[in-house]
């Protein structure tokens, strides 16, 4: 079709609240895929069009869905579908009386892009080591906190190494908008992108971003990995096997350039979750880094036996909790940083057990297993990571026959858990995954979008019903602009995104624009940072600055998942 004469006449006077009112995927969509935007507000008109981006062209036309009243606002919404236009090119969508959306494309690998950005993000977080212009551009900064001096704190001491003792803890990733590196946040994002590597492997072998080991013969992905990994291994007490439950300021630094920051380090006090995050994580890379003996010499080993040692301080400490409110009216200097504490350890105990029956054969971990087959199954979170230990004994079943009865029940019992996650999605107003239930909009809300996407993903690995890979697509659609606030949630991508994250990296720096390829924490009607909020309902809470930390930050493990959805899908283009 040519285009309608009429169009030219509304774009120009309401193209600024279309802006506002038409909601979708801001990066594009398959040729083959869904294809959804969300129109909000009272529409009246009974046509919309898809028109190429020069405005020249009609290419497809259809009339929007009935109302719908959203449960987690008020917004009431309708729902523009185009999926049946399936040719490559670049297009805005118009509701006559409404407006134009952003500009989008359909074209084969979409997410390509985002898949690489999000990972290469963790290259940017990286400390005790130059970022370099030749990898980074204009984001280029000076090395920061080198941790080649870290004093035990207090709470750590032992008689072996008293307080004050010095350790090198260098390397690792800042964990989100501040300066500290933490074992139990990194457990689920490493735990995360490893999954990543061994459900996607020929898709990763591919990716290069452009970091200093790009040409080393290692998918980026471990390379990336392992630069946290060697951080981790220092975070071992060599005297017992525990680790410790961060390397840390006593105080979170100012909003400063990280080699600006000069505040004493500490590692503070072992507990059970971090030394049981710690034994899954090495017991996965293990099996992962032996693939690559010449690259990696010895480290797969040396990975399993630091796990193995964990497991045993473990079994000795089965339930040491970080309470830091509890621990600062006892030791000095009080420390204020992220706590990450947990209190209920079986989840940790599942996900480890599971590594380490994997990656040895011994059945003593599978007692484990075992014993915890009736836990109550929850989303993967820093504090929930029991399905983590369901996704690698699944995908391993092959290797570990003589359970065959017991995953075949696990795997029952993911199925189970992703269908749940599809019996309303029609009721939604945006049809989406994320949003059937208000609980879904917490601090790292868009995470949550994500790893209800890496469940139906592996339902789909399971089953190989396309339901579950399309509805997980509809995550992905939501995080990049498909959702009540209109932002497309990772920074560099799309015409509205995250421009202020609560990330000092982004903030200090002097560059308007932020670290590409951030996922931002979405939605949060907590709003705990008590900064200022336009709009406070479930799915509208959220505002784009840098104060506001309870929507606005980033963080590794929200991050993790959204490399493992973007590039699940990447992977998997054309199957759904």
């Amino acid at each position: 079709m040519k285009n309608v004469c009429f169009f030219g006449l509304f774009f120009i006077a309401v193209v600024a609240s279309a802006q506002q009112r038409i909601m979708m995927n801001q990066v594009g969509f398959y040729p083959s895929s869904e294809k959804i935007a969300v129109v909000t507000g009272v529409v009246d008109t009974v046509d919309f069009y898809v028109i190429s981006v020069d405005h020249k062209d009609t290419v497809f036309s259809g009339k929007p869905g009935e109302q719908k009243q959203s449960n987690n606002s008020s917004l009431v919404t309708r729902i523009a579908d185009f999926k049946e236009r399936k040719k490559k090119g670049s297009y805005v969508l118009a509701v006559p009386g409404v407006g134009e959306s952003y500009p989008f494309k359909i074209d084969n690998n979409i997410y390509h892009d985002v898949a690489a950005a999000s990972l290469k993000a963790f290259y940017f977080q990286r400390m005790s080591m130059p970022i370099d212009a030749q990898y980074a551009g204009k984001w280029a900064r000076a090395e920061g906190h080198p941790d080649s001096t870290v004093m035990i704190h207090s709470s750590a001491a032992t008689a072996k190494k008293p307080a004050g003792t010095i350790l090198s803890s260098p390397g690792g990733w800042y964990d989100a908008g501040d300066y500290n590196k933490y074992i139990v946040n990194s457990g689920i994002t490493m735990g995360t992108l490893l999954s990543a590597y061994e459900d996607f492997a020929p898709y990763f072998e591919k990716l290069t971003v452009n970091i200093p080991e790009s040409n080393d013969k290692v998918p980026d992905l471990l390379n990336e990995i392992v630069y946290n990994l060697r951080w981790m291994l220092t975070m071992q007490d060599a005297d017992d096997g525990g680790v410790y439950h961060k390397c840390t300021n006593a105080a979170f630094d100012k909003m400063i350039m990280p080699d600006k920051a000069k505040e004493v380090r500490y590692v503070v006090a072992k507990s059970t979750a971090a030394t049981l995050d710690f034994a899954a994580v090495t017991a996965q890379a293990a099996r992962v880094l032996k693939m690559f003996p010449k690259q990696y010499p010895g480290l797969g080993d040396s990975c399993l036996k630091a796990s193995v040692y964990a497991w045993q301080w473990a079994l000795q400490h089965p339930a040491v909790v970080y309470a830091q409110e509890e621990l600062n009216k006892k030791f000095v200097p009080k420390i204020s940083t992220g706590a990450y504490g947990d209190s209920h350890f079986e989840d940790e105990w599942f996900w480890a057990a599971s590594e380490l029956y994997t990656s040895t054969g011994d059945e003593q971990y599978y007692q484990t297993v075992a014993e915890r087959l009736n836990d109550h199954m929850s989303l993967p979170s820093w504090s929930h990571v029991q399905l983590l230990g369901y996704y690698t004994l699944i995908r391993h079943q092959k290797q570990l026959l003589q359970h065959t009865a017991a995953i075949d029940t696990m795997k029952a019992s993911v199925v189970a858990f992703a269908d749940g996650y599809l019996a309303h999605i029609d009721e939604n107003a945006f049809e989406t995954v994320i949003g059937q239930s208000q609980k879904d909009f917490i601090w790292g809300s868009n995470a949550v979008a994500a790893n209800q996407s890496i469940l139906l993903i592996n339902a789909w690995l399971i089953t190989a019903d396309k339901k579950y890979l399309s509805n997980a697509y509809s995550n992905l659609d939501y995080i990049l602009g498909r959702n009540a606030t209109g932002y497309c949630f990772v920074t560099g991508f799309g015409t509205k995104s995250t421009m202020y994250p609560h990330h000092r990296l982004s903030i200090a720096d002097g560059i308007e624009e932020p670290i590409p390829g951030l996922l931002a924490g979405g939605p949060n009607p907590g709003r705990q940072d008590g900064c200022v909020y336009a709009f406070t309902e479930p799915e509208t809470a959220y505002t784009d600055s840098d104060c506001a930390y309870a929507s606005n930050e980033i963080a590794i493990n929200w991050n993790a998942p959204l490399v493992y959805l973007a590039a699940a899908m990447e992977a998997l283009q054309g199957k759904f």
